[in-house]
């Protein structure tokens, strides 16, 4: 059953030389419980793609289709995803405020879900209405 919706600066914590410790406790006591929503994924293969060919570029891909998409679940951006993030963007809007878009995408997926957000980067989501933040990052 999924009770955390992992954000991509929570994932690519797992991809730096130095893991971060608190994000893989939390990874070992939860992992079958973690998603990723489809703006992480195309985050991370993106981020990836941008690095020159080369042995890190492969070392990332692999970990990639090996770890991220072998044990999370993808979720999508979906009709209702975009409904309330639509809603959301409007009142923020009318607020004065313009979140990033992928941010609003993984916050509506997050909402929709009715998961919270687990993200090392709480200010990007305090915005949004009805949105769990947690932070396992310890660095």
């Amino acid at each position: 059953m999924t009770r955390f919706l992992l954000d991509t600066s929570t994932v690519s914590r797992m991809m730096w030389a130095e893991r971060d410790r608190g994000v893989e406790e939390r990874l070992r006591e939860h992992g079958g419980e973690c998603a990723i929503g489809a703006p992480v994924w195309h985050e991370l293969r993106f981020g990836v793609l941008r690095l020159p060919r080369g042995k890190k570029r492969s070392g990332l891909e692999r970990w990639l289709d090996e770890v991220v998409v072998a044990t999370l679940p993808i979720l999508p951006y979906d009709e209702r995803a975009a409904e309330w993030h639509a809603a959301e963007r409007a009142r923020l809007e009318r607020a004065g405020r313009t979140p990033p878009f992928v941010d609003g995408q993984i916050a509506a997926i997050a909402a929709t879900c009715g998961l919270p957000v687990v993200t090392a980067n709480l200010d990007d989501f305090k915005w949004f209405k009805g949105v769990t933040r947690l932070n396992w990052a310890t660095s």
